[in-house]
Order: structure tokens, then C-alpha cells, then sequence
């Protein structure tokens, strides 16, 4: 079922903050998918990753700029994000990111230090942008009683 993202985010908002971490699946370099666990944080539709773009993640991005986001959780709570990645090298935006992720309370929220000594102009700390084409949120209760997954797409609001 097609929705707009005002009817979509608050489903969305309370299932990505409480289950945090994601798997994310890029496309490596001969095409194969390759996933692992990452911390993303929305900022509305928009997701943003603390990550190093040296990284082999970042590789693959290079090549494929199209990832898929899942969380899910033991009651079956599930959010799929299909996005476009892409590095925002501004040392404004790594700014802005590191403290969003430091001033954003626990579980979601982190210091940042603890991984990039550096701080924001760290070399090995990037702010990799997450712009969806493709968000579904469904609960597997619903799903056995009929209910289709919500999905927003951009154009559709």
C-alpha cells in the first residue's frame, strides 16, 4: 500500500530508533551482494552512516551506489530502505554529523571519538548519505491478517 511519508515516518522513526543497527548490502566490484551490520541515523527520509570511506564498503559504493537497509526485530518488525549512497566529503557535514550522533541520546546516539581520535577532519571519518527510492515498513501480525507493507517512494510524497 502506497503511502506519503507523513503517514509512513512515525512507524518508521519508532522501529529504526529502537532497533539501531542495520544490515546494509552493497554490490561488490564482480556483482555480488555483501552485507554487514552499520548504525545508520535518519534525519528525516534522509539516512546518514559514521564510516570510514576508505573502507571496502566504500569500493563497492564507488562502483554501485545502490544499498539495501533492513532492520528487524524479535516481533517481526520490519523497515527495508532501497537507497542511493553517497559520500558528503564537506568537513560542514562531517561536523554536523559528528554531533548529531554525540548529542543524540543512547542507544542511537554515540561519541564518535571513540572511533575517530581525529574528530570530524579525521581522514578515516566520512558521512555516507543514504537517499531512499524505496522505504517499506510491515509488522508480520499484520502481514497474517492481511495487511499489506506501507510504502513510500519520493513521488509519492
Amino acid at each position: 500500500m502506497n503511502v506519503t511519508w507523513a503517514e509512513l515516518q512515525p512507524e518508521f522513526d519508532s522501529i529504526t530508533r529502537r532497533v539501531v543497527w542495520a544490515v546494509v548490502t552493497t554490490v561488490d566490484t564482480r556483482g555480488r551482494p555483501r552485507s554487514r551490520i552499520l548504525h545508520p541515523i535518519w534525519d528525516g527520509h534522509v539516512g546518514w552512516i559514521a564510516t570510514s570511506p576508505r573502507s571496502l564498503k566504500a569500493k563497492h559504493i564507488a562502483a554501485n551506489p545502490y544499498v539495501a537497509v533492513a532492520y528487524w526485530d524479535q516481533q517481526h518488525e520490519q523497515v527495508y530502505a532501497e537507497c542511493r549512497a553517497s559520500w558528503d566529503d564537506s568537513l560542514e557535514r562531517k561536523q554536523w554529523l559528528w554531533e548529531l550522533f554525540k548529542t543524540t541520546p543512547p542507544p542511537l546516539g554515540y561519541d564518535p571519538g571513540m572511533l575517530w581520535a581525529g574528530g570530524p577532519a579525521d581522514p578515516t571519518f566520512g558521512a555516507l548519505r543514504l537517499d531512499p527510492f524505496r522505504v517499506e515498513v510491515s509488522r508480520l501480525s499484520e502481514v497474517m491478517t492481511g495487511k499489506p507493507p506501507r510504502i513510500w517512494r519520493p513521488s509519492h510524497g
